[in-house]
């Protein structure tokens, strides 16, 4: 990987809001993912995804999910569990034309009834789309 990657690497995690120091929660991991922003990730925060079991609170959570996975709401609830407050949950989901394509009107949906809002969709990778989600406001 020359320099300039490497440089545009780091920056998709830094992109994603994180940095040092942050603890990440990882769902939905699976050796389809894409390691390549796993290690970015981790290179970023100083340290290793915490995993579905773990009950750190946590500033992130990284949600990989496929069409076939089950219920998007009950996933992102979940997800939820060890989330500080204003922490971010990153939805990441197969792009359009591969095996387990979830269309961005699924997120959209689901992502109300689990009290959480939209944000953003950057390019983080190749083969997965992402979907930054916030803790709606409250009023």
């Amino acid at each position: 990987m020359s320099e300039a990657d490497a440089a545009t690497e780091s920056n998709v995690a830094e992109r994603m809001g994180f940095k040092d120091g942050d603890l990440i929660q990882e769902f939905g991991y699976d050796e389809d993912v894409d390691f390549d922003l796993r290690e970015d990730l981790e290179d970023l925060v100083g340290g290793e995804l915490l995993t579905e079991d773990d009950h750190d609170v946590v500033d992130g959570v990284i949600l990989w999910w496929r069409a076939d996975d089950g219920d998007l709401v009950d996933a992102l609830v979940d997800s939820l569990t060890t989330l500080d407050d204003g922490g971010v949950v990153w939805v990441l989901t197969p792009k359009s034309g591969r095996s387990g394509y979830v269309p961005p009107a699924d997120i959209e949906e689901a992502a109300p009834t689990a009290g959480l809002h939209v944000t953003t969709s950057p390019g983080v990778c190749q083969d997965w789309a992402a979907t930054r989600l916030v803790s709606r406001r409250k009023k």
